[in-house]
Order: structure tokens, then C-alpha cells, then sequence
């Protein structure tokens, strides 16, 4: 996975104060808080309103839409949007684009137990699950 696919996922480098370039950059990011406008880069690009963002977070829709672009948002939100980025950038490097992963989002998938893999999104074990199956994917391993 590229770091800094992530951190173009986010808005860059000037929403996210700095560049991604290991994990490490993750969970110091995560402690320090991403910002609001981080979290609606995400949502653009995953072609979601920011209420539909919200329910892939622990926070409701109404607190994400009051808080201003540069509010900082806690750690546990912080974490599960770098996780829903990364699963983001691996989904599009192994589907080739943007279009055909998000494609692949919305349709029920037999491996993760006829769910839509954006349904799965919202939990981190979920996200888990995704990425374990975008893992099959990428080395051709049926369900």
C-alpha cells in the first residue's frame, strides 16, 4: 500500500499538517487528531454526504456538521477515517481505479456473508473483513 495515496485520499498534505510515509505516521496522526476537513475529503471521495460519512464513524452526523474544517476530531475518529482511507487505497490499487472499487463496494459480496462491503465499513472489524477479502482479490483466492 502507498502512504501517500492515503494522505491524497485525506486531502494531502495541507489538510493533514504533515505527510504519511509508515504506520507509525498513522498512529501519530490518529493520537494528535485528523481534522474535520480530512474526514470530508473522504467522504467526497468515497461519494458520500457527510451524514453518511458519520455513520461509518463513532460520532454522530450533527456533531461532524457543526464542527469547523480545521476542528480536530478525537482519536477514536481519527483511527477508524485513517482505517476507511486505507482500505480505500488498497480497494482502488487492487481494482485499478476509483470507479470499479466503489463498484465493488455496493454490491452484496458471498464472502463477507452477502453484505455490500461498505455496509462492513463502519466497524474496524469490518474494515477488517474487507481488507481481508480485497487480500483474496489481490491473490486470487476464491471466497
Amino acid at each position: 500500500m502507498h502512504y501517500s495515496h492515503v494522505e491524497e485520499i485525506l486531502g494531502g498534505r495541507k489538510v493533514l499538517g504533515r505527510s504519511l510515509n509508515s504506520k507509525m505516521d498513522f498512529i501519530e496522526l490518529g493520537g494528535a487528531g485528523i481534522s474535520k476537513d480530512a474526514a470530508s475529503h473522504l467522504a467526497r471521495y468515497l461519494s458520500l454526504s457527510i451524514a453518511g460519512m458519520a455513520k461509518m464513524l463513532p460520532v454522530t452526523a450533527r456533531t461532524l456538521q457543526r464542527y469547523g474544517a480545521r476542528k480536530r476530531l478525537s482519536q477514536a475518529v481519527s483511527e477508524q477515517v485513517l482505517q476507511l482511507a486505507e482500505v480505500v487505497a488498497e480497494g482502488e490499487e487492487i481494482f485499478g481505479d476509483r470507479e470499479n472499487f466503489l463498484a465493488w463496494l455496493s454490491l452484496p459480496n458471498r464472502a463477507l456473508g452477502s453484505r455490500k462491503p461498505i455496509d462492513l465499513l463502519s466497524s474496524r472489524f469490518g474494515a477488517e473483513l474487507v481488507s481481508d477479502e480485497l487480500g483474496r482479490i489481490a491473490h486470487g483466492i476464491p471466497a
